[in-house]
């Protein structure tokens, strides 16, 4: 095989251009911190929309069905030690929005306000730990 000068300093110069800018990407993505790579990003995303899904669905659970499944009762647990009190979900018959019943000494008391809204947003943070602590 007889190769020109040329062509060796011409393959060599593209090797040395090649091994610069591998330098430089790897001094790059080490200055960026560890930053994962895009694939584990998606992947990441996906996987946080599927708890988002299926905590839905352990919230629709909890509301509309009277057989408690394992994650439901341990999100009802939770949110009965975090509020000190048991809570009751359920729809009405006319079709409104759903009902907070807190259950006292003194009988069921209807929530609402602002109580309301921090005892459905315990309830949706409860569901996505317990969601996402029991995924692979």
């Amino acid at each position: 095989m007889n190769a020109s000068s040329a062509n060796v300093r011409n393959m060599l110069r593209t090797y040395g251009k090649q091994l610069t800018n591998a330098k430089r990407l790897a001094r790059f993505r080490q200055a960026m911190g560890g930053m994962e790579p895009p694939d584990d990003i998606a992947r990441q995303a996906k996987r946080r929309e599927l708890v988002q899904r299926i905590a839905h669905e352990v919230i629709e659970n909890l509301i509309v069905n009277s057989d408690r499944s394992p994650v439901v009762r341990a999100v009802l647990e939770q949110l009965e030690h975090e509020f000190g009190c048991r809570y009751v979900f359920e729809y009405p018959l006319d079709g409104g929005d759903v009902q907070i019943i807190r259950e006292t000494p003194q009988g069921p008391q209807e929530v609402d306000g602002s109580e309301r809204n921090r005892v459905l947003r315990s309830l949706w943070e409860i569901a996505l730990s317990k969601v996402d602590g029991t995924m692979l």
